[in-house]
């Protein structure tokens, strides 16, 4: 018996590739197909009756490529952009920064140090009491104290 030409191959075999591609997963099961016919045809068999097992293995293998692939995109997705504020918001977010900033410039110069270093640069209280030569628990008192005005002055800017 003859063996089909890659023509007859094709037009005989395509719809169910495309079927088992579809069935193992692929989110574009044509295209898979479409790729093992074209290794296929670029590939020269030493049996040519080992055409379809090519071509079914093929498509099992881009198939699972493709999901491999699909999966790690996911995985390394991007963060979605920040929604877009309007002018509003960012003169009220301005508006508060100014506010704070203000509050923290009337602070004692040793509260001040205590909360900058501990809130602006995450250091621990050890580090902030080596930074400002003084022991933690001085730390610790100049940070709630700091905390403690500023509470005090953003509520009066509020009212």
């Amino acid at each position: 018996m003859a063996q089909p030409s890659f023509a007859e191959l094709f037009a005989a075999q395509y719809q169910s590739l495309v079927r088992l591609a579809g069935l193992l997963g692929a989110d574009d099961p044509e295209d898979i197909v479409q790729e093992a016919f074209a290794r296929l045809h670029s590939r020269r068999l030493r049996d040519d009756g080992a055409a379809m097992a090519y071509l079914r293995a093929t498509v099992c293998n881009l198939t699972r490529n493709r999901l491999r692939h699909l999966r790690l995109i996911r995985l390394r997705r991007p963060d979605p952009p920040e929604p877009v504020r309007s002018s509003e918001q960012a003169v009220l977010v301005c508006e508060e920064h100014r506010e704070l900033l203000a509050a923290v410039d009337r602070l004692p110069r040793r509260q001040r140090e205590a909360l900058v270093l501990r809130y602006w640069l995450d250091l621990s209280e050890r580090e902030i009491a080596d930074a400002m030569g003084v022991s933690p628990g001085s730390v610790k008192t100049h940070a709630s104290r700091g905390l403690a005005a500023l509470g005090r002055a953003l509520k009066e800017e509020d009212r």
